[in-house]
């Protein structure tokens, strides 16, 4: 592949900053260029009048007055949900997943409905700008061959594993499997699509995780299973994915059932080993660098410290959390914790497939936290849970998530024109007679205003994605 440019109005946050330090690590280049070299791989981020002698005689795309942004990171979104956004249950979780997404995650029990949807979900993926996600999957082993399928074809990241469940209520019962199939399929999945595109987890696009459902929807015995299992293939990058202290509605909530249920201390412990009563260790631990939980909205101090300590990452799913009434993740005091932080649709519970949208309602969550608590988030805090500190949970960060030079180029490009309202706001809003603020000021415009229109073209590693 040819040395390519591409022109525009760069926005990506630097370095390896926490979220708190987004800020200072902030990039904005009105008049930017973004070299690619033949591998696809960042040669040269920076003016347009600075390239270097050497790239200028490469294939140039103008997508002036357009921007460029690292690709977004998605961290928690359903396969199976595809086709179940909006789903009304008259409930709150629980309630929603008993009447809803059970019955509709069985229908991917048929194989040409599963590919048709494999087909649709990479779709909105790549309408969503969405080149890296952590993805929860079907039960059924075909559906996850058809995503990893197409994924494979349109040329997207995706680390996914099928979702298990070995209890649960009677219209969970199609989605269940033994004790003894819930671990063969799991390996079974690792040894076929993890790594598969190139052999190499170090280079692949295509990657597998052990997904249990949540805590409720398995037992002991699976959870002591599961940690030998990721115990024996942790070495082989293989991640852990699942949901944390989602809903607490009192007594009859996921987190207080899961706590009555298990008779332990935390909700955390049951992913931590320490899932026998009074939070007595059963099995090896399944946090670590490669876990992200999803949700974490109702944490105690001691679970993010935890989390924070293993390099455990939280799923920030704000869409999902307003959709069904789970409240708000408290910002400062997860912050505070040092966990990493990103941003997950959660669709079909949240109703957004737009990391952007998703940026947008946390800003307005944050920013009616009670009290001392509410704070008006940082547009390049914004930008960087959707981005940087997606590809850090991923705990790929060395590969993608900025447009630090030696990265795989991971970028969409954003088209205003193609969102009018958009346009008028980048257009005539505005700006303050500080260049910094100004600056913020246009990259809050643009993460609020996006929309499906906006994203005019989206790259992974240098190569623009396209479905099949």
């Amino acid at each position: 592949m040819a040395t390519h440019i591409h022109l525009g109005h760069i926005f990506h946050i630097a370095g390896a900053p926490t979220v708190t330090e987004a800020a200072a690590a902030l990039v904005s280049i009105p008049d930017g260029a973004l070299v690619l070299d033949d591998s696809g791989r960042i040669a040269f981020c920076g003016d347009r009048t600075e390239i270097p002698s050497e790239y200028e005689s490469g294939t140039v795309h103008d997508h002036r007055p357009g921007f460029l942004l690292p690709g977004f990171v998605d961290t928690h979104i359903h396969f199976p949900q595809t086709y179940a956004g909006d789903s009304y249950g008259g409930g709150q979780l629980l309630e929603w997943l008993t009447l809803c997404m059970f019955p509709s995650e069985t229908k991917f029990a048929d194989p040409e409905f599963a590919q048709q949807a494999a087909v649709e979900f990479t779709h909105r993926r790549i309408s969503a700008g969405t080149t890296a996600a952590m993805v929860f999957g079907s039960a059924f082993p075909h559906a996850q061959d058809a995503l990893f399928t197409e994924t494979k074809k349109a040329g997207l990241r995706i680390v996914s594993g099928r979702g298990i469940q070995t209890v649960g209520v009677g219209t969970a019962q199609p989605l269940m499997t033994s004790e003894e199939d819930a671990i063969r399929l799991t390996r079974e999945e690792i040894d076929k699509w993890h790594g598969a595109d190139t052999g190499d987890v170090a280079t692949a696009l295509l990657h597998v995780a052990i997904v249990p459902r949540f805590s409720l929807s398995v037992t002991t015995e699976t959870l002591k299973n599961l940690g030998e299992l990721y115990d024996e293939v942790r070495d082989r990058g293989v991640y852990v994915h699942s949901h944390l202290n989602e809903n607490n509605r009192p007594g009859t909530g996921e987190v207080d059932s899961t706590k009555e249920v298990y008779q332990v201390n935390s909700y955390l412990d049951t992913y931590d080993g320490k899932f026998l009563p009074g939070s007595q260790v059963g099995g090896k631990s399944l946090l670590g660098r490669r876990t992200i939980l999803a949700h974490c909205v109702h944490c105690q101090d001691v679970e993010l410290e935890r989390m924070a300590e293993t390099g455990t990452s939280v799923s920030h799913c704000p869409v999902s959390q307003l959709f069904l009434g789970s409240g708000a993740m408290p910002w400062k005091r997860t912050v505070a914790s040092g966990v990493n932080i990103s941003a997950g649709t959660d669709f079909g519970g949240g109703d957004e497939w737009l990391i952007p949208r998703v940026l947008g309602d946390a800003f307005k969550v944050h920013i009616n936290e009670p009290g001392d608590d509410g704070v008006s988030m940082h547009p390049a805090e914004m930008l960087f849970i959707g981005t940087l500190g997606g590809a850090r949970a991923l705990d790929m960060e060395n590969r993608f998530g900025n447009f630090d030079v030696g990265k795989e180029a991971d970028f969409v490009v954003v088209d205003p024109s193609g969102t009018p309202a958009l346009d008028g706001l980048l257009r005539h809003g505005i700006r303050a007679a500080d260049p910094d603020l100004a600056r913020d000021q246009t990259l809050f415009a643009l993460l609020m205003g996006i929309r499906d229109t906006s994203i005019a073209e989206v790259y992974v590693a240098g190569r623009r994605a396209g479905a099949s």
